[in-house]
């Protein structure tokens, strides 16, 4: 499939082959290390959420949030 042929997909159809992608690459857990600043990110997230400094989104919020923003 070329990136034209992904371009004119719909996106519903976008979402699923992007699940199905995923889907394929996630069999091999070993294979997917997270990156060493996602550590640190997700800690000093962690440290702002204790001092109250970090918000926390309902996920059905959060999602609606972020698809506006598309």
């Amino acid at each position: 499939m070329s990136a034209l042929e992904i371009q004119q997909l719909p996106r519903r159809e976008k979402l699923k082959l992007m699940e199905m992608l995923w889907a394929d690459l996630s069999r091999d857990e070993a294979e997917l290390a997270s990156p060493g600043w996602h550590a640190d990110a997700l800690r000093e997230t962690a440290e702002r959420r204790a001092r109250g400094e970090e918000p926390v989104l309902d996920w059905e919020l959060a999602k609606a949030k972020l698809r506006a923003n598309q």
